[in-house]
């Protein structure tokens, strides 16, 4: 992402096994796989043969949080785990999923990626009916609308539910003997279902498959409910109101390059975008080199198909901490520098294509150009694998304030100047639906002001 320090942040991720042995550790294995999702905090919650629910979770990485002997005490063959970036109701332990419920018709946990956009209305409805929060988070919302209906069979109480929210989704919701799949009705958040001997595992993305054997399935379809216990998968739909906008974020940035998206390679996509900036935006020059990590699929495929050759003439440090606690403006230009660096033997002397997958605030995008041409470059073509952001997103992904986003109130060309680049091109919207070939729609909110949802706040923050 270009904006090394105050950039979009990562989505939440969820996994959950269903009948497979030793459930805690598949857990841990699949949330390391999705830990570029969130890094804030994670989370496990997994259910033995007598019903009984063991729980952990903590701050940080799932390396800091689980080891050997806390994953020993997590029993059973079924669990439910979440990897946590705060986008609503901010950090801290008390908001680090999953969600764990005592009730009179049966324990339940819970886990949540998305945002669910009239929080506060429901909040407010649910507070006058005495309801006591135990979090700031959006995701407890679920827990307790499922709660008040008391006397209805839990399927029934959990449809009512989902009706009730606006927003992007997915669930994961596992009681003493089932585990249920929910996702959004406009299918803006992405969730899997893959096979694992006679069980089953559901993930954010499909690339925690591969790491644990897992065959994959398909997606939980938008406005689905996929129950999953000891008579198999079963489905219904909670709404007829379905469309598919999944986030288009998911395919620029957000997702894993060995991920499927419905139907999409990650890094298939990606690729193609950088064919399409080129067949949009060619540029004279000696080199192409892509920010890493997420825009170096983009910068092959503008160098596959341009004939320009593809170098590595930015290196990713992956061991620095934050810069912005350093007291001094020079010193954290430094810290920049050791997040990201030029390969002066690479850069010196060239004209260099940039590809990225996106401008946020343009402060590191302007660094990076400075830094290239502080290595050497002759000159800097600045080609972005998205359109511009232009507007706030309201669906899970950490999108600044409309004055703090560089491309609100600049056109390209302003742009272009304000980073330094020579020339600057983002890539149309008809090619980033282009690039994720057989899609017909995608969530562009963030890029055009189209939201799929009503939306409960003022659009303009």
């Amino acid at each position: 992402m270009t904006e090394i320090q105050n950039g979009l942040h990562e989505e939440c991720g969820v996994f959950g096994v269903y009948n497979v042995a030793d459930a805690s550790s598949l857990l841990y294995y699949g949330l390391h796989s999705l830990q570029h999702r969130g890094q804030e905090g994670c989370g496990i919650v997994c259910v033995d043969g007598n019903g009984e629910f063991y729980r952990r979770k903590g701050l940080g990485l799932i390396s800091d949080v689980f080891d050997a002997d806390k994953l020993s005490q997590l029993k059973g063959s079924m669990g439910i785990g979440h990897v946590r970036y705060s986008t609503h109701g901010g950090g801290g332990l008390d908001n680090v999923q999953p969600f764990y419920f005592r009730h009179k018709n049966g324990n339940f946990a819970l886990a949540h990626n998305g945002n669910i956009v009239n929080s506060k209305q429901l909040s407010d409805m649910l507070e006058d009916m005495g309801t006591l929060f135990h979090s700031t988070s959006d995701s407890e919302l679920l827990a307790h609308l499922i709660k008040k209906n008391d006397n209805t069979p839990r399927i029934e109480a959990i449809i009512d539910a989902l009706n009730k929210l606006e927003g992007s989704f997915a669930f994961l919701i596992m009681t003493e003997n089932r585990i249920y799949a929910c996702r959004d009705k406009d299918g803006i958040r992405p969730l899997s279902i893959g096979t694992l001997g006679d069980g089953y595992v559901i993930s954010s993305e499909t690339c925690a498959f591969e790491v644990i054997g897992a065959r994959f399935l398909r997606d939980v379809e938008p406005g689905e409910i996929v129950c999953i216990d000891r008579h198999g998968l079963r489905s219904n739909f909670y709404t007829e109101d379905r469309h598919r906008k999944l986030c288009a974020m998911e395919f620029i940035y957000f997702s894993r390059p060995d991920s499927d998206l419905e139907g999409c390679n990650v890094h298939s996509y990606r690729k193609e975008s950088g064919r399409l900036l080129w067949k949009e935006a060619p540029a004279e020059a000696d080199i192409v080199i892509g920010v890493p990590d997420s825009s170096l699929s983009a910068a092959m495929g503008y160098s596959e198909v341009s004939g320009i050759p593809y170098e590595m003439g930015l290196i990713k440090s992956k061991y620095v901490g934050r810069t912005f606690i350093m007291p001094s403006q020079s010193l954290r230009e430094m810290g920049v520098k050791l997040k990201l660096s030029a390969v002066r033997s690479i850069v010196e002397g060239k004209r260099v294509v940039l590809i990225d997958d996106s401008i946020v605030r343009g402060t590191t995008s302007r660094r990076i150009v400075d830094l290239l041409r502080e290595s050497g470059a002759t000159e800097v073509h600045v080609r972005i694998a998205s359109p511009a952001l232009t507007h706030p997103c309201f669906y899970g992904v950490d999108i600044p304030t409309r004055g703090e986003r560089i491309s609100s109130d600049r056109n390209p060309e302003e742009v272009c100047k304000a980073i330094h680049a020579d020339s600057l091109h983002f890539l149309s919207r008809e090619s980033t639906l282009k690039a994720a070939k057989g899609r017909c729609e995608l969530c562009f909110a963030c890029f055009s002001g189209e939201y799929p949802t009503t939306i409960y706040t003022d659009t303009e923050n």
